[in-house]
Protein backbone atom coordinates (compact mmCIF):
# COMPACT_ATOMS: atom_id res chain seq x y z
CA UNK A 1 0.00 0.00 0.00
CA UNK A 2 0.94 3.36 -0.97
CA UNK A 3 1.52 6.07 1.54
CA UNK A 4 -0.32 8.80 1.07
CA UNK A 5 1.50 11.98 2.74
CA UNK A 6 5.02 12.12 4.15
CA UNK A 7 6.19 13.98 6.55
CA UNK A 8 6.71 14.76 10.48
CA UNK A 9 4.94 15.32 13.56
CA UNK A 10 5.86 18.75 14.77
CA UNK A 11 5.56 18.95 18.67
CA UNK A 12 7.26 22.41 19.33
CA UNK A 13 11.24 21.95 18.40
CA UNK A 14 11.10 17.91 18.29
CA UNK A 15 9.76 16.26 14.85
CA UNK A 16 8.98 12.24 14.69
CA UNK A 17 9.25 11.12 10.94
CA UNK A 18 6.12 9.21 9.62
CA UNK A 19 4.19 8.13 7.01
CA UNK A 20 0.48 8.52 6.19
CA UNK A 21 -1.51 5.38 4.81
CA UNK A 22 -5.27 5.80 4.58
CA UNK A 23 -7.00 3.74 7.64
CA UNK A 24 -10.24 2.91 5.59
CA UNK A 25 -11.73 1.39 2.80
CA UNK A 26 -15.38 1.63 1.66
CA UNK A 27 -16.48 -1.85 0.10
CA UNK A 28 -18.09 -0.78 -3.32
CA UNK A 29 -20.91 -2.55 -4.81
CA UNK A 30 -18.62 -3.15 -8.05
CA UNK A 31 -21.58 -1.18 -10.19
CA UNK A 32 -21.11 1.04 -12.91
CA UNK A 33 -23.75 3.03 -15.33
CA UNK A 34 -24.51 1.33 -18.31
CA UNK A 35 -26.61 2.04 -21.54
CA UNK A 36 -29.72 -0.13 -20.62
CA UNK A 37 -30.18 -1.01 -24.27
CA UNK A 38 -26.82 -2.41 -25.02
CA UNK A 39 -25.24 -2.70 -21.47
CA UNK A 40 -22.44 -0.62 -22.90
CA UNK A 41 -20.12 1.42 -20.36
CA UNK A 42 -21.59 5.11 -19.65
CA UNK A 43 -18.34 7.57 -19.36
CA UNK A 44 -18.38 10.46 -17.82
CA UNK A 45 -15.98 13.52 -19.58
CA UNK A 46 -15.03 17.16 -18.49
CA UNK A 47 -16.16 18.83 -21.34
CA UNK A 48 -15.61 22.86 -21.57
CA UNK A 49 -18.77 24.09 -22.00
CA UNK A 50 -17.23 27.36 -24.12
CA UNK A 51 -15.65 25.02 -27.17
CA UNK A 52 -17.66 21.84 -26.01
CA UNK A 53 -13.93 19.99 -26.28
CA UNK A 54 -13.34 17.25 -24.00
CA UNK A 55 -10.08 18.63 -21.58
CA UNK A 56 -7.22 16.37 -20.46
CA UNK A 57 -5.64 16.78 -17.26
CA UNK A 58 -2.69 18.56 -18.69
CA UNK A 59 -5.33 21.31 -19.69
CA UNK A 60 -6.78 21.96 -16.27
CA UNK A 61 -6.82 24.56 -14.17
CA UNK A 62 -8.58 26.58 -11.11
CA UNK A 63 -10.72 29.49 -11.11
CA UNK A 64 -12.47 31.72 -9.15
CA UNK A 65 -15.57 32.65 -10.53
CA UNK A 66 -16.78 36.16 -10.31
CA UNK A 67 -20.62 37.15 -9.87
CA UNK A 68 -20.40 39.15 -13.36
CA UNK A 69 -19.30 35.81 -14.82
CA UNK A 70 -15.30 36.78 -15.08
CA UNK A 71 -13.30 34.04 -14.35
CA UNK A 72 -10.12 34.56 -12.25
CA UNK A 73 -7.98 30.96 -13.83
CA UNK A 74 -5.68 29.69 -10.70
CA UNK A 75 -2.54 27.78 -12.03
CA UNK A 76 -0.33 24.74 -10.05
CA UNK A 77 2.34 27.35 -10.47
CA UNK A 78 0.24 30.12 -8.51
CA UNK A 79 -0.91 27.77 -5.55
CA UNK A 80 2.96 26.80 -5.03
CA UNK A 81 3.27 30.37 -4.18
CA UNK A 82 0.81 30.15 -1.42
CA UNK A 83 2.56 29.87 2.03
CA UNK A 84 1.23 26.11 3.58
CA UNK A 85 3.90 25.38 6.53
CA UNK A 86 2.01 22.10 7.29
CA UNK A 87 2.14 20.96 3.73
CA UNK A 88 5.09 18.45 5.19
CA UNK A 89 4.68 18.27 8.70
CA UNK A 90 1.21 17.55 11.35
CA UNK A 91 1.49 20.91 13.49
CA UNK A 92 0.30 19.85 17.83
CA UNK A 93 -1.33 22.74 18.62
CA UNK A 94 -2.57 21.24 21.67
CA UNK A 95 -4.12 18.40 23.54
CA UNK A 96 -7.47 17.81 24.92
CA UNK A 97 -9.98 14.93 25.65
CA UNK A 98 -11.60 13.00 23.10
CA UNK A 99 -15.36 13.58 24.96
CA UNK A 100 -14.66 17.32 24.29
CA UNK A 101 -14.65 17.04 20.11
CA UNK A 102 -17.88 16.28 18.85
CA UNK A 103 -17.84 13.28 16.10
CA UNK A 104 -19.42 15.47 13.24
CA UNK A 105 -15.62 17.08 13.12
CA UNK A 106 -14.50 14.03 12.18
CA UNK A 107 -13.54 13.57 8.05
CA UNK A 108 -11.08 10.94 7.14
CA UNK A 109 -8.61 8.71 9.13
CA UNK A 110 -5.33 7.86 8.45
CA UNK A 111 -2.72 5.72 10.02
CA UNK A 112 0.63 7.16 10.81
CA UNK A 113 3.80 4.93 10.49
CA UNK A 114 7.04 6.20 11.83
CA UNK A 115 10.37 6.68 9.67
CA UNK A 116 12.75 4.11 11.16
CA UNK A 117 14.94 6.69 12.54
CA UNK A 118 11.44 8.16 14.34
CA UNK A 119 10.56 4.57 15.45
CA UNK A 120 11.52 5.22 19.54
CA UNK A 121 9.97 9.14 19.87
CA UNK A 122 6.61 7.54 17.62
CA UNK A 123 6.57 5.00 20.34
CA UNK A 124 6.93 7.16 23.46
CA UNK A 125 4.72 9.84 22.17
CA UNK A 126 2.01 7.04 21.46
CA UNK A 127 2.63 5.83 25.02
CA UNK A 128 1.95 9.21 26.66
CA UNK A 129 -0.35 10.50 24.30
CA UNK A 130 -2.39 7.25 25.57
CA UNK A 131 -1.79 7.48 29.02
CA UNK A 132 -3.15 10.62 29.30
CA UNK A 133 -6.32 10.17 28.06
CA UNK A 134 -5.89 12.85 25.52
CA UNK A 135 -5.83 13.63 22.01
CA UNK A 136 -3.27 16.28 19.92
CA UNK A 137 -5.22 18.93 18.16
CA UNK A 138 -3.05 19.57 15.20
CA UNK A 139 -3.18 21.28 11.70
CA UNK A 140 -2.34 19.36 8.43
CA UNK A 141 -2.13 19.95 5.05
CA UNK A 142 -2.95 16.96 2.38
CA UNK A 143 -3.85 17.31 -1.20
CA UNK A 144 -3.07 20.87 -0.54
CA UNK A 145 -6.10 21.44 1.60
CA UNK A 146 -4.99 22.43 4.89
CA UNK A 147 -7.20 21.08 7.84
CA UNK A 148 -7.65 20.59 11.45
CA UNK A 149 -7.11 17.37 12.98
CA UNK A 150 -6.40 15.42 15.92
CA UNK A 151 -3.95 12.39 16.35
CA UNK A 152 -5.61 9.86 18.73
CA UNK A 153 -3.96 6.33 19.52
CA UNK A 154 -5.67 2.91 18.15
CA UNK A 155 -3.95 -0.34 18.52
CA UNK A 156 -0.91 0.98 19.50
CA UNK A 157 -0.77 3.04 15.91
CA UNK A 158 -1.12 7.07 16.23
CA UNK A 159 -4.17 7.19 13.61
CA UNK A 160 -4.78 11.28 12.44
CA UNK A 161 -8.21 12.10 12.28
CA UNK A 162 -8.81 14.71 9.37
CA UNK A 163 -11.51 17.72 10.57
CA UNK A 164 -13.92 19.76 9.59
CA UNK A 165 -13.50 23.75 10.05
CA UNK A 166 -16.37 25.43 11.83
CA UNK A 167 -17.81 26.87 9.00
CA UNK A 168 -18.02 23.59 7.18
CA UNK A 169 -20.76 22.70 10.31
CA UNK A 170 -24.21 23.27 8.94
CA UNK A 171 -26.77 24.51 11.80
CA UNK A 172 -29.90 22.39 11.53
CA UNK A 173 -33.00 24.87 11.18
CA UNK A 174 -36.10 22.34 12.03
CA UNK A 175 -39.65 23.75 12.45
CA UNK A 176 -40.00 21.40 15.52
CA UNK A 177 -37.09 23.14 17.19
CA UNK A 178 -39.03 27.02 17.51
CA UNK A 179 -42.19 24.67 18.98
CA UNK A 180 -43.15 24.21 23.02
CA UNK A 181 -43.09 20.05 23.17
CA UNK A 182 -44.38 18.45 26.26
CA UNK A 183 -42.76 15.60 27.92
CA UNK A 184 -44.35 13.84 30.80
CA UNK A 185 -41.58 12.63 33.50
CA UNK A 186 -42.82 9.39 33.12
CA UNK A 187 -42.31 9.05 29.34
CA UNK A 188 -39.28 9.92 30.14
CA UNK A 189 -38.35 8.13 32.42
CA UNK A 190 -39.33 5.20 30.59
CA UNK A 191 -37.84 5.49 27.71
CA UNK A 192 -34.49 6.16 29.57
CA UNK A 193 -34.97 2.50 31.45
CA UNK A 194 -35.87 0.73 28.20
CA UNK A 195 -32.90 2.45 26.79
CA UNK A 196 -30.79 1.02 29.65
CA UNK A 197 -32.13 -2.30 29.14
CA UNK A 198 -31.06 -2.52 25.65
CA UNK A 199 -27.70 -1.26 25.97
CA UNK A 200 -24.59 -3.33 25.33
CA UNK A 201 -20.81 -3.46 24.77
CA UNK A 202 -20.48 -1.77 20.81
CA UNK A 203 -18.80 -5.36 18.63
CA UNK A 204 -19.18 -3.84 14.99
CA UNK A 205 -18.49 -7.54 13.43
CA UNK A 206 -21.91 -8.27 15.04
CA UNK A 207 -23.15 -6.08 12.03
CA UNK A 208 -23.11 -6.63 8.41
CA UNK A 209 -24.30 -4.90 4.90
CA UNK A 210 -27.29 -6.99 3.87
CA UNK A 211 -28.00 -4.42 1.06
CA UNK A 212 -24.52 -5.53 -0.58
CA UNK A 213 -25.20 -9.24 0.39
CA UNK A 214 -28.25 -9.03 -1.20
CA UNK A 215 -26.96 -7.34 -4.12
CA UNK A 216 -24.23 -9.91 -4.97
CA UNK A 217 -26.70 -12.61 -4.62
CA UNK A 218 -28.67 -11.16 -6.78
CA UNK A 219 -25.85 -10.68 -9.65
CA UNK A 220 -24.44 -14.51 -8.79
CA UNK A 221 -28.56 -15.56 -9.43
CA UNK A 222 -28.33 -13.34 -13.02
CA UNK A 223 -25.15 -15.18 -13.81
CA UNK A 224 -26.14 -18.65 -13.14
CA UNK A 225 -29.29 -17.95 -15.27
CA UNK A 226 -27.41 -16.67 -18.27
CA UNK A 227 -28.57 -13.33 -17.95
CA UNK A 228 -25.82 -11.79 -19.24
CA UNK A 229 -25.11 -8.92 -21.97
CA UNK A 230 -21.84 -8.59 -24.40
CA UNK A 231 -21.86 -5.02 -25.02
CA UNK A 232 -19.98 -4.58 -28.85
CA UNK A 233 -18.19 -1.75 -29.56
CA UNK A 234 -16.45 -1.08 -33.14
CA UNK A 235 -12.94 -1.84 -32.20
CA UNK A 236 -10.54 1.18 -33.78
CA UNK A 237 -7.18 2.53 -32.78
CA UNK A 238 -7.18 6.15 -31.23
CA UNK A 239 -8.15 8.59 -33.92
CA UNK A 240 -9.00 5.81 -36.30
CA UNK A 241 -12.60 6.91 -36.35
CA UNK A 242 -11.23 10.62 -37.88
CA UNK A 243 -9.07 8.73 -40.25
CA UNK A 244 -11.57 6.71 -41.87
CA UNK A 245 -14.00 9.69 -42.24
CA UNK A 246 -11.22 11.60 -43.73
CA UNK A 247 -10.39 9.10 -46.04
CA UNK A 248 -14.35 8.46 -46.82
CA UNK A 249 -14.68 12.19 -47.93
CA UNK A 250 -11.67 12.27 -49.86
CA UNK A 251 -13.02 9.22 -52.07
CA UNK A 252 -16.20 11.42 -52.35
CA UNK A 253 -14.53 13.81 -53.54
CA UNK A 254 -11.83 11.54 -56.15
CA UNK A 255 -14.93 10.18 -57.29
CA UNK A 256 -16.55 13.29 -57.99
CA UNK A 257 -14.00 15.11 -59.52
CA UNK A 258 -13.31 11.76 -61.50
CA UNK A 259 -16.88 12.13 -62.87
CA UNK A 260 -16.41 15.76 -63.79
CA UNK A 261 -13.01 15.62 -65.29
CA UNK A 262 -14.28 12.51 -67.37
CA UNK A 263 -17.22 14.18 -68.63
CA UNK A 264 -15.06 17.22 -69.98
CA UNK A 265 -12.90 14.77 -71.78
CA UNK A 266 -15.73 13.27 -73.18
CA UNK A 267 -17.19 16.59 -74.02
CA UNK A 268 -13.66 17.98 -75.94
CA UNK A 269 -13.50 14.54 -77.57
CA UNK A 270 -16.51 15.19 -79.24
CA UNK A 271 -15.90 18.56 -80.13
CA UNK A 272 -12.90 17.37 -81.78
CA UNK A 273 -14.79 14.98 -83.75
CA UNK A 274 -17.13 17.48 -84.71
CA UNK A 275 -14.59 20.11 -86.42
CA UNK A 276 -13.24 17.05 -87.91
CA UNK A 277 -15.92 16.09 -89.78
CA UNK A 278 -16.63 19.76 -90.51
CA UNK A 279 -13.49 19.93 -92.09
CA UNK A 280 -13.87 16.87 -94.31
CA UNK A 281 -17.27 18.28 -95.41
CA UNK A 282 -15.13 21.93 -96.30
CA UNK A 283 -12.68 19.93 -98.57
CA UNK A 284 -15.13 17.73 -100.11
CA UNK A 285 -16.69 21.32 -101.53
CA UNK A 286 -13.95 22.90 -102.52
CA UNK A 287 -14.00 22.56 -106.59
CA UNK A 288 -10.80 21.41 -108.12
CA UNK A 289 -8.74 23.46 -110.72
Amino acid sequence: MRSVWNGTIRIGAATIPVRAYGATEEQSTGLHQVHLSDGGRVRHRKVCEVDGKTVSGEEMARGYVMPGGETVVLTDEDFAKLPLPTSRAIDVQAFAPLAEIDPIYFARSYHLEPEPAGTKPYVLFSEALQQSGRVAVVKVAIRARESLGVLRIRDQVIVLETMLWPDEIRTPDFPFLHQDVEIKGSELREATVLIDALSEKFSPNRYTDQYREALQALVQAKIEGNELVQPTIEKQEVGAADLLTALRSSLVEKQSRGVVEGARAAEQAAAEERAAAEGAAGRSRTPSR
